[in-house]
């Protein structure tokens, strides 16, 4: 009997805290509500640096914008617009600083002539993999850093994508060696480009949607992009047979989603936290993506006639340590660079020496 009251007392007692909790989680989410519909219609217009036929680099962009708009129920809307529909790929940054445009997706590498600094933002040569790159940025001050430099410009910068590790480019004919770089032509940006040049390179920058065109017709002899699955829907196996990997100059590239200062300050408070977690889920989603798509987008290039070549251990040992002479030189001259290139280089190596026991010494293993 008095087991039977205690049972019905504590049934009681939990039909209640479940009542206030109903109560509670409506109250919550009406008060949500509230606070959604009494926040003002926003709309943004994004300019990127892809065309739209990368439809996971350019996705990046586009998710931000679906997530965007879920999240704010509507009420915050951006639109973004392929390289070349505002302004040229590669003229991102100076459209956003200006105002001429909210915000932009691209790689900060791309304006590394305003600032050797933003080549960290994307990736530098043998550098971090993109795993480690997040934890950089995330957890190790990288966004902070990088942030410092962006605020010179009247922008602020988010993580927004990663292509994940990426191939070492097309080549119309076999290398032989350093000797075999002299006076090549190649599309190359970033840091990557200036050690290329160091190694005799003659080095081209282009965007997305001009690389086939001036591979195929001979206007360069090489061209990196991305991976398997962007090169192939570039077409770039069509104009060069050898593919080579790895792609030292970019273990795990970055990409950006840029902001003006003054817009993002006149932002509500949700709709800051709301574009921030937007970014979060694209950064996340789009190196998921990019994984999950290469390796089948490989085997089909390989059925297809590419031939996949590795990088002689004489040009990767030329390349590092040109990249890391590069990287002293600029520190040389340019404070900013030198405290992020030192605070970089420690992180570099305590996760290396941490992930040499942990990740990558079973990955040497599974592939004996």
């Amino acid at each position: 009997m008095q087991r039977r009251k205690l049972l019905g007392a504590s049934t009681k007692a939990l039909t209640g805290a479940v009542g206030a909790g109903l109560l509670s989680a409506c109250t919550i989410r009406k008060e949500e509500t509230r606070n959604t519909s009494e926040l003002p219609p926003v709309r943004w217009r994004m300019a990127t640096s892809w065309p739209i036929s990368l439809n996971t680099i350019y996705g990046g962009a586009e998710k931000i914008s679906e997530r965007v708009s879920a999240l704010s129920g509507g009420k915050f809307e951006i639109k973004p617009y392929a390289a070349g529909e505002i302004v040229p790929g590669l003229e991102v940054l100076d459209a956003v600083q200006v105002g001429s445009v909210e915000c932009g997706h691209t790689a900060s590498y791309y304006y590394k002539g305003k600032n050797p600094s933003f080549a960290f933002g994307t990736s530098v040569p043998f550098g971090l993999t993109a795993q480690q790159q997040n934890a950089w940025l995330y957890q190790g001050g990288g966004i902070e850093a990088l942030n410092k430099i962006f605020s010179d410009f009247g922008v602020i910068s988010f993580p927004a994508g990663n292509t994940g590790a990426q191939m070492g480019g097309w080549f119309k004919e076999k290398l032989d060696g350093l000797k075999s770089l002299q006076g090549l032509k190649m599309r190359i940006p970033g840091l990557g480009g200036e050690v290329m040049a160091e190694l005799g390179v003659n080095v081209q920058v282009l965007p997305a949607g001009e690389v086939f065109l001036a591979l195929d017709r001979g206007a360069i002899d090489a061209a990196e992009w991305t991976g398997p699955y962007d090169d192939e829907k570039l077409g770039l196996a069509k104009a060069a047979r050898y593919y080579y990997y790895p792609g030292w100059w970019e273990p795990g590239p970055t990409l950006n989603a840029i902001v003006n200062q003054k817009a993002w300050n006149k932002l509500p408070k949700q709709y800051q936290e709301i574009f921030k977690t937007a970014c979060y889920e694209a950064n996340l989603n789009m190196l998921s993506e990019y994984d999950a798509l290469n390796g089948s987008a490989l085997q089909r290039l390989l059925t297809n006639g590419t031939e996949l070549v590795p990088y002689e251990d004489t040009i990767l040992k030329a390349a590092k340590e040109a990249s890391f002479q590069l990287y002293a030189d600029i520190a040389a001259k340019d404070k900013s660079f030198s405290k992020l290139f030192l605070d970089w280089k420690q992180f570099r190596t305590d996760i290396s020496t941490w992930n040499q026991v942990n990740e990558f010494s079973l990955s040497r293993f599974n592939y004996l």
